[in-house]
């Protein structure tokens, strides 16, 4: 007996938003020098992703910078045992691909925003860990990973080590999907894993792009629906940056 055909199949329902519009990003909660040993140091909360970002400095040239008029700035990120739902095992023992994919990324993003020549043989790092996560990482990351900088260049400026203001470009990030038709910002768990297509948009306060990460899901994108994605993701990252740099005015811990 042959089985019929089947009939096409029921879309399955988007996830619901509560309490923002499809092009409002999560709630944004930072405070900085939140750690007392390290010179530099956020707490950062998009929703319910939370990062612990801290800078260290190194008197010491990074190998390939050797004889250079500039320092360097790499970064690192890894995700606690209990970030999500299910335990995982510490990254430090696992060779994974996604978490050096993310660091590469991070350090791009937040190179881009600083003037290393007031660094000169010197190596900044910038760790962040994600104490829980739903979604989103990366970006709260790279957001995260500004602030405690911005917290680090404001000490030394206050300590009368630096005079100039190191920071030539306040650079963040967002994600961006698109669920069927809708595009929405600043996805969660329970939207990125549906989503069709999703990007993470790096660019600065003013909109400039410097990273674009990601791509379709589910089938092809149209030009139409990329450029739609991208503009979305940078003006959103303008946004949420007028927010953070509000409350990194609010010094904490110093």
């Amino acid at each position: 007996m042959s089985t019929p055909p089947k009939g096409p199949s029921t879309p399955q329902p988007l996830p619901v938003r509560e309490g923002r519009t499809l092009l409002e990003p999560r709630p944004l909660n930072v405070k900085r020098g939140v750690n007392p040993h390290a010179p530099g140091s956020a707490h950062l909360i998009m929703g319910r992703t939370e990062i612990m970002a801290t800078v260290s400095i190194q008197d010491k040239a990074a190998p390939h910078m050797r004889g250079s008029k500039e320092g360097w700035l790499t970064a690192e990120y890894s995700m606690l045992p209990r970030a999500t739902t299910d335990r995982q095992a510490r990254e430090r023992n696992l060779q994974d691909g996604r978490r050096y994919e993310i660091q590469r990324l991070l350090g791009r993003a937040l190179r881009a925003s600083m003037d290393l020549r007031h660094f000169r043989n010197q190596t900044l790092y910038v760790d962040c860990d994600v104490l829980v996560a739903d979604g989103g990482t990366r970006v709260a990351s790279i957001l995260a990973g500004h602030a405690a900088l911005h917290d680090f260049c404001d000490r030394l400026i206050q300590k009368g080590q630096l005079t100039d203001w190191p920071i030539a470009h306040n650079v963040g990030a967002i994600s961006v999907g698109l669920l069927g038709d809708e595009v929405r910002v600043d996805l969660d768990y329970a939207e990125d894993r549906v989503a069709r297509a999703d990007l993470n948009v790096v660019a600065t306060d003013t909109g400039l792009i410097i990273e674009v990460q990601g791509g379709a899901e589910e089938g092809a994108l149209t030009q139409e629906e990329y450029v739609r994605l991208l503009s979305t993701g940078a003006f959103a990252v303008q946004g949420v940056m007028a927010d953070l740099t509000r409350q990194l005015s609010v010094i904490q811990g110093m």
